[in-house]
């Protein structure tokens, strides 16, 4: 649905909002705003909201000038937790600077440009994630804890699932405010929930995302829980994954990756576009897996995938996955990253390196049904199956080392993401662990 500016002033009137909350995400894939009552709006809309970039991680050095909010008038929601008088709208934003040119930091710019490139080449592409978080309790104090009394497992039903009363609300939630629930349940380790909503433009699913973040954490705390996405937060149990899945179409709608004529049901154009995703997926999960912890998920035995490669069946064990439905390719599905990921870089980077397959005309290495798991290091290695990064530090070095990513990025963006994320790996490297202290302190 799109909005004019009097849609908005009679949104605003008509539902008795008084503050408006102009949202922006910064590098880390953290929401950030600024809150203004509705005295402001001319102002708002006008485009003439300003703040310091400089005190935005990432963003801007202290000499250079402010950003100002452009808010995308699609994105106006009515925050349905919030009192129902007074109101609290929201709108995200795009940043520009002084002279109106967009901010090349802006993670959502940095999405635009690529979905620009791929409509000039005659591409549509959706994306749905799969996005799976933990409920967890509170301590007495309201502050967060890994604690929970649950013993719940995949599919479980209340009681025995004891955040499901919370995850109904969580859904309903969404529901009021546009979202499409394909389905919610309990996932494998206890407390651990998952909720994938419909596909949509790439754009519109990373603002989805963001706002699903929130709803989310914001109606746990209701419940008296906290809800994490931090991709492993106990030892011995799944983490959460978000598995993102694209679909490709031309401008007509026709479906790109289906070809009923292959023995795969993959289209050449469809096995160019996971060639790109394959070829630049050491450098990607950098961004799809941004945190020192993410890679306490991508380890064996705990259904993350570990290796690099590809399968046209119903393979868990495969990075990518291309499933039939129908008897047709609908989307190819990345399986490592993780809900700690900003999105709008997630899908970026993703869909860019597809573009690039697309564009060199590469072929995939050929597939994998098997259990890869289950294969010995000497079968991988005869097959050419290599190993996702085992670590951040790896993930970045990477990353550096990837052209196509810097120009997707953007130099800027780049250097700074490299120089905060090694300074977490470093700072990862001094501390000392509660498992080291066990491991070695009486023993030596």
């Amino acid at each position: 649905m799109h909005y004019t500016k009097q849609d908005i002033i009679h949104f605003v009137e008509e539902e008795d909002v008084e503050f408006i909350r102009l949202q922006f995400t910064d590098m880390f894939g953290n929401f950030k705003n600024m809150a203004v009552t509705t005295s402001q709006l001319e102002k708002v809309l006008g485009n003439q909201c300003v703040f310091n970039g400089s005190a935005i991680g990432g963003f801007l050095s202290m000499q250079e000038p402010d950003i100002y909010l452009y808010p995308d008038l699609d994105t106006f929601e009515i925050f349905p937790w919030r009192p129902q008088q007074g109101k609290v709208a929201r709108f995200i934003c795009d940043l520009y600077r002084a002279d109106g040119t967009p901010f090349e930091g802006d993670p959502r710019y940095i999405l635009r440009k690529v979905l620009q490139q791929a409509g000039e080449m005659g591409y549509r592409i959706k994306a749905g994630p799969e996005c799976e978080f933990f409920l967890f309790d509170l301590a007495q104090d309201g502050n967060a804890t890994t604690q929970t009394k649950e013993k719940g497992g995949f599919f479980d039903i209340g009681p025995v699932d004891s955040g499901e009363n919370a995850r109904r609300e969580m859904v309903m939630t969404l529901e009021e405010m546009g979202f499409e629930i394909e389905a919610s349940y309990h996932a494998n380790a206890p407390a651990q929930h998952e909720i994938d909503f419909r596909h949509a433009g790439a754009l519109a699913t990373a603002d989805n995302l963001m706002t699903f973040r929130m709803a989310v954490r914001t109606i746990a705390r209701r419940h008296g829980l906290h809800a994490t996405f931090m991709p492993k937060p106990k030892s011995g149990v799944e983490g959460s994954g978000m598995h993102l899945n694209f679909s490709l179409h031309d401008l007509d709608g026709k479906n790109l990756l289906s070809d009923t004529a292959a023995e795969d049901g993959l289209g050449r154009v469809g096995k160019y576009f996971v060639a790109g995703i394959l070829g630049h997926i050491s450098a990607i999960t950098a961004i799809t897996n941004p945190l020192v912890n993410s890679y306490k998920r991508l380890v064996p035995g705990y259904g993350a995938p570990v290796y690099i490669a590809w399968s046209a069946a119903a393979n868990r064990t495969a990075l990518v996955r291309t499933g039939l439905k129908n008897g047709r390719v609908n989307r190819v599905e990345l399986r490592c990253p993780d809900p700690s990921a900003n999105p709008y870089l997630a899908l970026a980077v993703c869909i860019a390196a597809g573009l690039d397959g697309i564009e060199r005309e590469i072929l995939p290495p050929k597939r994998v049904d098997g259990n890869i798991f289950a294969m010995t290091q000497a079968e991988r290695d005869k097959l050419g199956i290599r190993n996702l990064p085992e670590h951040l530090a790896c993930a970045l070095d990477a990353l550096e080392q990837d052209g196509l990513l810097r120009k997707v990025l953007g130099t800027g963006l780049m250097d700074n993401y490299l120089a905060a994320k090694r300074a977490e790996w470093k700072d990862y490297r001094m501390s000392v662990s509660a498992w080291e202290v066990s491991q070695y302190l009486d023993r030596f």
